[in-house]
């Protein structure tokens, strides 16, 4: 195996597919501007469809959290007086309360001190200069999957680390970030841990079912069988398609597109003495970081269990964890800068931050339009009326068989390209889902396992989701003329794989070899 890049890209019908998707992406205006359009359209919609009084009814029980008095769920008008001055009143907000916008400006703070400090570069060089093309590939899926436990962790240092390391060996740094954001967001739902995101699906699932059986208790651990099988079959997957779909597809790398300071000239050369140093005082720096991090999740007296019920994973610990990102990389950045010479005082240490923000104007100006698209969508209740109405649909089709759930996959599939966030999918879905296909004789543990499948493999292709805006802001660095289209046709052969072997293995691990997805959970309901 050599780690030279491919010297022509191979043109199948595939990759042919792909470059028609790239070029009709592509003929989309400036992802800033588009999003600009997007919210304005979302504005016209809603007054034409809130005039006409589109409404659905609302699946979720009497007394829900954000369920109207007249149990109905409505197509609202954001050109309507109430409307104008909800946009006019709530722009800045919009702007400021964009989850992942808070999430990357104090990860990047951690992350500037380590780059600057020579820190990324040494590590990158140390861990992959001379390691085999492929088993990087599929470390990078593999710790995107598992990335996952630790909240935003993968969006906001693999995914860029792992352009890095393509570029390191040679290879087309798109590729790797493609390969890392396949692993963190279309692998959302497989992992080898227990995430924030389970004890809360679950809580959905389980008020859901109580619709049918007041005393059905679902617990955190309902999928975790699955997922589990699932993380390795999700990273072999993601590494096949971007050794064998998306490289070639990609091509050689040309520098010149890239952002100059975004490139390192020493990413291929070895390390120095100085580097292996200050690579030993980083080590020992992380060391004192992950002893902090135990002491805080001690048994009794960990300050950052929950509170209430003593969990490590429900916990602040997890909520928070942006700021253990940024205590890693400061601590680590000057371990390693004090001892090669780069960071010799507080200067040089708040120069790194400052220059790692400066790095972010394009995504902040992105994040502004589309913080307003999203929020106007949401106000709208147009994904909401959607999924209820795709649910609706797949209900009238009758099917009672395991068939039906394929067709369940694909409709969650389909809605995720609209509600971006799992838990606001699922609580508006589940409570038609889990009740219908308990009735014919399925386990809430199954129909959740099932959802988290179609969830996961569009997270990767849509706008909707938080961090896309992140992913393109970072890939433009590599490429400066890169449109939604590239991004789009370059994730694209992640998600139709993911979906298609995924349900594949979910019916032979379900309903041919008769596996638990979870610990006691049935994939039966007896009724």
């Amino acid at each position: 195996m050599t780690d030279s890049p491919p010297q022509a890209p191979r043109r199948n019908a595939f990759t042919r597919f792909l470059d028609g998707v790239e070029w009709l992406g592509n003929l989309l205006p400036h992802p800033v501007t588009l999003f600009a359009i997007l919210a304005v359209g979302i504005v016209v919609l809603s007054g034409i469809l809130g005039g006409l009084g589109l409404a659905v009814e609302d699946p979720r029980p009497v007394g829900a959290n954000g369920r109207a008095d007249d149990g109905m769920i409505r197509a609202v008008s954001l050109l309507s007086a109430d409307g104008v001055r909800r946009i006019w009143t709530g722009l800045v907000t919009n702007f400021t309360g964009f989850a992942p916008l808070g999430v990357v400006l104090v990860a990047m703070l951690g992350v500037g001190v380590a780059e600057k400090s020579g820190l990324l570069s040494a590590a990158v060089r140390g861990m992959v200069l001379g390691a085999p093309r492929h088993v990087v590939t599929v470390v990078i899926v593999f710790a995107g999957i598992v990335s996952n436990t630790a909240s935003e962790v993968g969006y906001v240092v693999l995914i860029p680390l792992a352009g890095a390391i393509f570029y390191a060996l040679g290879r087309h740094p798109l590729a790797g970030m493609a390969a890392a954001f396949a692993g963190v967001s279309g692998g959302y739902s497989a992992n080898l841990l227990i995430g924030t995101i389970d004890p809360l699906l679950a809580g959905i699932t389980q008020e859901a079912a109580r619709l049918i059986d007041a005393d059905y208790v679902v617990v955190a651990t309902a999928n975790w069988y699955f997922m589990v099988a699932s993380t390795f079959l999700i990273t072999a997957i993601g590494s096949l398609v971007t050794i064998f779909v998306v490289e070639p597809k990609l091509g050689p790398y040309n520098p010149d597109k890239a952002d100059p300071d975004i490139l390192d000239d020493r990413m291929m050369e070895p390390l120095n003495a100085g580097e292996r140093k200050g690579l030993v005082w980083a080590g020992f720096a992380l060391l004192g970081v992950l002893a902090l991090m135990a002491l805080t999740l001690a048994p009794d007296w960990g300050i950052l269990r929950n509170p209430d019920t003593g969990d490590r994973i429900n916990s602040p610990f997890f909520r928070g964890f942006v700021v253990w990102i940024l205590i890693f990389f400061v601590v680590t950045g000057i371990a390693y800068g004090r001892a090669v010479g780069t960071m010799k005082n507080d200067r040089d240490v708040i120069n790194a931050m400052s220059a790692a923000l400066a790095s972010l104007g394009l995504y902040i100006v992105l994040v502004f339009f589309a913080a307003q698209f999203v929020a106007f969508f949401g106000w709208t209740n147009l994904g909401a009326i959607t999924a209820v109405t795709g649910a609706n649909f797949l209900q009238d089709t009758g099917l009672t068989g395991p068939v039906i759930f394929f067709l369940f996959i694909l409709m969650c599939a389909f809605v995720n390209l609209m509600l971006g966030s799992a838990s606001a999918q699922w609580a508006v879905t589940a409570p038609i889902f889990v009740p219908m296909l308990m009735l014919i004789g399925y386990a809430p543990e199954v129909i959740q396992a099932a959802y988290r499948i179609g969830d996961s493999s569009t997270n990767i292709i849509t706008p909707m989701m938080s961090y896309f805006g992140l992913i393109l802001a970072w890939a433009t660095r590599y490429q400066r003329d890169l449109g939604v289209g590239t991004l789009i046709a370059m994730m694209l052969p992640y998600s139709i794989l993911f979906l298609l072997t995924w349900s594949g293995f979910f019916f032979l691990w379900t309903f041919v070899f008769g596996l638990p997805v979870g610990p006691g959970s049935p994939t039966y309901y007896p009724g």
